[in-house]
């Protein structure tokens, strides 16, 4: 997901719609499990009391950074914690809280991010292909790219990124890496471009490349596996009317969202608070081009 604005990071996505469809009570506990640059926080923030308490998570020192200054003024406690948010059970419990009133998820990435050098995540500017957003992972993006065999390469953009052609961008690769390693975002776009036969040309909507490395992305920092994570510990660490709320991006996210809130309604734990996902209105993408693709998907513990 590219951003083009750098306002956009202080937009929250969907926030009106979230404000709408949560109330906090005064003193309530609120866990923002992707705080990026606190915009959610902030708002929700301003509905706690002195009594209230936001747990802002997030895996990227800097949005922690920005997230602080920006929340610094709230009424409420905030825990700001480096961390990831399928620990999120035993960062809470550490504090002495054992239910939570709302969890927030927001599944995007900061527009900062993007442009961030030292996580290497966009191919419209030439940077060193990382990708770790979480600088604790051991496994960066051109490690995957110039070690995995051809079969797991192409297996892997095929997965995480829906790529109908990953057999033949993985083919490229590996036929390009044995003259010199790939090393930066822009050698691998040109590369996938090449690979799909339109070198810096974008006959469609998205850039050829946009694919690849949402499944680079995906696989670097174990999103899915850390989403699923995430789902499995809500369920306990919600309160009775507690409320979890996921705005994902892509419709791998947005499945494991819709098959874990079907599966806790029929167990007789959720009640699904949004049948279909709600999606942004035409003003809101005119003003924020970062929540074109955002889905939201709530539920209510019973």
């Amino acid at each position: 997901m590219e951003v083009n604005s750098s306002k956009v990071e202080h937009i929250p996505v969907l926030a009106r719609t979230l404000l709408e469809q949560v109330n906090l009570p005064r003193d309530g506990v609120m866990v923002d499990a992707t705080i990026g640059h606190g915009g959610h926080s902030l708002l929700f923030g301003k509905t706690l009391g002195p009594n209230g308490v936001i747990f802002a998570l997030d895996v990227d020192k800097k949005s922690i950074q920005g997230a602080q200054i920006r929340t610094k003024d709230l009424a409420c406690k905030v825990f700001y914690i480096c961390g990831n948010f399928s620990q999120i059970g035993e960062f809470v419990r550490q504090k002495g809280v054992e239910k939570v009133d709302f969890i927030l998820a927001d599944l995007g990435l900061c527009s900062s991010q993007l442009t961030d050098t030292d996580i290497g995540l966009s191919f419209q500017t030439d940077m060193p292909l990382d990708m770790r957003i979480d600088k604790r992972i051991k496994t960066s993006a051109a490690d995957i790219v110039n070690k995995a065999d051809q079969k797991s390469l192409a297996d892997l953009i095929y997965k995480f990124g829906q790529e109908r052609a990953s057999r033949r961008i993985a083919r490229f690769i590996v036929r390009q890496r044995r003259q010199r390693p790939i090393t930066t975002t822009g050698q691998l776009a040109a590369i996938v471009c090449r690979a799909l036969g339109r070198p810096g040309q974008k006959r469609s909507r998205i850039h050829p490349a946009t694919r690849t490395f949402q499944a680079l992305r995906i696989a670097v920092n174990n999103e899915l596996e850390n989403l699923e994570r995430l789902l499995e510990s809500a369920s306990d660490l919600l309160a009775k009317k507690g409320r979890i709320a996921v705005i994902s991006y892509h419709s791998l996210e947005d499945r494991l969202v819709k098959n874990n809130f079907k599966a806790n309604e029929k167990a007789g734990i959720y009640k699904i608070i949004t049948k279909k996902p709600i999606v942004p209105s035409r003003e809101e993408i005119a003003e924020n081009q970062r929540a074109r693709s955002a889905k939201l998907r709530i539920a209510e513990r019973k």
